[in-house]
C-alpha cells in the first residue's frame, strides 16, 4: 500500500472517527451532569473540540490500522450520583446510543447523495477495499470524498456501539450488565474490570470480532438502504 493511499484512507476516516469518538465520550460526560456529577464538566471535557478527548495510543493505533482508535475515556464520579449502580449503567448506555444515532442520521445524507448518482455506493466498496479514492473530475472531487465520509462514518460508529456493548467491563456493556445484575452477583462482576483488557485482547485473539462483525456490516448495510 502507497503513501498516497494511506493519506487518503487518514483523511477520508480521520474526521468521522474523531467526531465519533468525541460524541460517545461527550454524551458519557452530559448524562452523568445530569445525574448530579460533574467531574466531566469541571474537568472541561463537555466540550466538541476533539482535542480535549484525543487518546495517544488510540491515535496510534488509528494512524497504524486507519479504522480502529479510541478517545480518553471522561471521567465519572459514582459517589456523586443518586443512585449509583442504576445510574452508572445509564451513563455506560448513552455512549453506544450516541453512536448509533449517529449513524442513522449519517445514513440520511448517504441515502440522498445515492439517489444523485447510483454509482457512489461501488466507489465507497472500491475504497474499503483498495483503500484508494476513484479517479475523480469535475465535481466529483467534492461529493465523492463527502459521500466516503458519510459511509465510513456510518460504518464506524455502529462499529463503536456494538464494540462497547461487549460485556466485558470496563467497557460500556461491562458497566451495563453490572447494573442489570442482582447486587451480589454485580459486586463479583466489578472485580473483573482490573484484568478487563486482557480478556477483551484474548477474546479479539480468539475470534471474537467475528461475532459482532456480522452485526456490523449488516446494521451499517441496513443503513445505508
Amino acid at each position: 500500500m502507497g503513501i498516497e493511499s494511506t493519506i487518503q484512507q487518514i483523511a477520508i476516516a480521520a474526521p468521522p472517527l474523531l467526531f465519533s469518538i468525541t460524541c460517545h465520550e461527550v454524551s458519557h460526560g452530559y448524562v452523568a451532569y445530569k445525574m448530579g456529577d460533574t467531574t466531566a464538566k469541571d474537568a472541561g471535557r463537555l466540550t466538541l473540540n476533539p482535542l480535549r478527548h484525543l487518546d495517544p495510543l488510540g491515535l496510534l493505533v488509528f494512524v497504524i490500522t486507519r479504522f480502529i482508535g479510541w478517545a480518553k475515556p471522561v471521567p465519572v464520579n459514582p459517589w456523586n450520583l443518586k443512585n449509583p449502580r442504576r445510574d452508572m449503567m445509564w451513563i455506560a448506555l448513552a455512549g453506544p446510543t450516541t453512536n448509533f444515532l449517529l449513524a442513522l442520521l449519517l445514513a440520511l445524507p448517504f441515502r440522498l447523495l445515492t439517489g444523485f448518482n447510483p454509482l457512489l455506493p461501488a466507489y465507497l466498496i472500491s475504497f474499503l477495499n483498495s483503500g484508494s479514492l476513484p479517479h475523480l473530475q469535475g465535481a466529483q472531487y467534492f461529493y465523492v470524498p463527502v459521500f466516503l465520509m458519510l459511509g465510513t462514518g456510518i460504518i464506524i460508529n455502529v462499529a463503536l456501539g456494538f464494540f462497547n456493548l461487549i460485556p466485558i467491563p470496563p467497557l460500556d456493556g461491562g458497566r451495563i450488565v453490572a447494573g442489570i445484575l442482582p447486587p451480589s452477583w454485580a459486586g463479583s462482576y466489578a472485580r473483573l474490570e482490573p484484568y478487563g483488557l486482557l480478556i477483551l485482547v484474548l477474546f479479539l485473539l480468539l475470534g471474537g470480532f467475528n461475532l459482532i462483525s456480522p452485526f456490523i456490516w449488516k446494521t451499517s448495510v441496513l443503513l445505508m438502504g
